[in-house]
């Protein structure tokens, strides 16, 4: 969900809803929980911008095409817990559960995805915690994706907060076919029959040799980007 969606679950409380059954007797520490991620969101999600409006500014190349921010739902911060045995208390979920936070930066090239990872992770207040480099080795499905995990500090009124928040940077095509296999997925869970598979990961294959190609052409036309 998004930041504007994270608001209206947290105050979705107030008025009622039920919370997953961990939660519910404890909906207060919840929701300042969440809220310190979301505070997360928003410090990534203005550097991006500033370097966004700098480089059009400068009559660079932009290397970004559109960014999405997301919070995990309760419900999936669940899901996850139980999935990799972690105890619902909060201190655990928030030493084990990395992704609550997390913004998706779509790029033009693949060059891009690297050269925007940079200057993110060159920010002096900004720690790289993990990086899994899904371009240079593909999952199996033919998922390709860089993922970083980051720290930002969040100033409070009484206290400054590490926030962890995962950063995927992917390019257009990239991206597309993830929105596809998540679909695919979806529709056939548990299991994607073994024709769809194929499919994707020939898709997939595709997307990256049109990546390849997009990015020569640039070149060509552009000359090399400084």
């Amino acid at each position: 969900m998004t930041t504007e969606d994270a608001d209206r679950e947290i105050t979705r409380w107030a008025a009622g809803h039920p919370l997953p059954e961990p939660f519910r007797d404890m909906s207060e520490e919840l929701s300042h929980f969440l809220l310190v991620y979301k505070f997360g969101l928003a410090e990534i999600g203005t550097k991006i911008s500033i370097l966004t409006e700098e480089l059009t500014h400068r009559g660079r190349h932009n290397p970004i095409e559109h960014v999405s921010p997301r919070l995990k739902t309760t419900s999936s911060i669940t899901a996850k817990a139980r999935r990799i045995n972690c105890p619902m208390a909060f201190d655990a979920l928030r030493a084990r559960i990395r992704d609550i936070a997390g913004i998706r930066i779509v790029c033009s090239f693949v060059s891009d995805v690297y050269t925007v990872a940079d200057m993110l992770t060159r920010q002096p207040d900004i720690t790289l915690i993990q990086t899994k480099d899904y371009i240079a080795a593909p999952k199996a499905n033919g998922y390709r994706s860089l993922h970083l995990i980051v720290e930002i500090p969040v100033f409070l009124s009484e206290q400054v907060v590490s926030v962890p928040v995962e950063v995927q940077l992917r390019t257009a095509a990239m991206d597309f076919w993830a929105s596809l296999e998540h679909k695919i997925h979806y529709k056939y869970d548990p299991a994607v029959p073994g024709a769809l598979r194929e499919e994707l990961a020939a898709a997939a294959e595709d997307a990256a040799r049109l990546d390849r190609r997009m990015e020569l052409l640039h070149r060509q036309i552009h000359g090399p980007r400084h």
